[in-house]
């Protein structure tokens, strides 16, 4: 069974230079919150940024979300600076570190023991901070699976697919959108890949952003088409986006119910008391260890949303 972790349905992008959206994010009903220090802020602002950031993550408020910082890539000069300020002045109150661009296995491994040294000198927990890969080209496509397996501490691999698309190519203006020229969805390939190499390494898949930020409609369309496939998340650039996604990468009702049904009447049927049968009939449904499997994938994003059951399993009397 895949991981299913940190919840991680919406995750919202908080600009690491505005601080106001700093603080409004506090309050918001996202599962995950990164501060940028990335695309979403200028380089001469970058700086400053890490300063917000540190004292947004030591003073604000974040109780129920997972707290991540996005660093710059390791091409630029700021990744270092990035990944020691934050990590030393506001360790104990972050979860994890996104490392854009990823090409190589050899980028998360230098992440991975920096970290490692910043914590031994720091007196922090080693290898707490968990690490986000994203992948925004086809280098870290290619060698996804050696990414995935890079590190421990990798919890999710994301796909960023504004500078992926620009890496191959893509003819196409439309960030997250379907391509009308295109007779199917262009991203399929990539979200599977990512997916792949995710689960193979019993880590978390989140599928990028949807720019445009107003038609919620169109997001919800879109967060679809990766959460059917088993995508744990997206991100979200706007409050408005929130609700649609923890929604979208949460069971429905009947489904979550339906899932914890069968667990519960599987574990009955399999006992002694149940009669150590291993397939049975549950209604019109034959249930068997592979529907046990599918259905704690389906309760485990149910749980982990925090979500109730309206119904339950009665053993049948004798």
């Amino acid at each position: 069974m895949a991981a299913v972790g940190r919840p991680r349905r919406s995750c919202l992008a908080v600009p690491g230079s505005s601080v106001k959206m700093l603080g409004k994010a506090q309050g918001l009903p996202a599962d995950q919150v990164f501060l940028d220090l990335e695309d979403a802020v200028a380089p001469l602002a970058k700086p400053d940024a890490r300063k917000n950031i540190v004292a947004a993550l030591n003073e604000g408020d974040w109780a129920g979300k997972t707290r991540v910082v996005r660093v710059n890539d390791l091409t630029t000069p700021w990744t270092y600076r990035d990944v020691i300020e934050v990590v030393e002045g506001a360790g104990a109150n972050l979860d994890c570190i996104m490392l854009p661009k990823v090409q190589t296995a050899a980028q998360v491994q230098w992440l991975d023991l920096t970290l490692t040294q910043i914590e031994k000198t720091i007196g922090l927990e080693v290898g707490r901070i968990g690490i986000e890969a994203q992948i925004e080209n086809a280098a870290g496509l290619v060698n996804v699976d050696a990414i995935a397996a890079a590190s421990p501490r990798v919890e999710t691999i994301i796909f960023g697919p504004a500078d992926f698309m620009a890496s191959i190519n893509m003819k196409s203006m439309v960030v997250g959108g379907l391509i009308p020229d295109y007779p199917g969805d262009p991203y399929h390939y990539i979200l599977m890949r990512i997916l792949m190499a995710a689960r193979m390494h019993d880590k978390q898949a989140i599928d990028g952003p949807f720019l445009q930020i107003r038609d919620v409609d169109g997001f919800r369309e879109v967060a679809k088409r990766s959460a059917a496939l088993g995508f744990d998340g997206k991100w979200v650039l706007h409050p408005g986006q929130i609700d649609a996604a923890n929604e979208v990468y949460q069971p429905a009702q009947a489904d979550y119910d339906h899932a914890e049904l069968i667990l519960d009447a599987y574990e009955h049927y399999t006992s002694e008391a149940g009669g150590r049968l291993g397939a049975v009939m549950l209604g019109d449904e034959m249930i068997d260890e592979a529907s046990r499997k599918m259905a704690l994938v389906v309760a485990a994003k149910g749980r982990a949303a925090g979500m109730s059951r309206t119904s339950s399993f009665t053993p049948p009397s004798e």
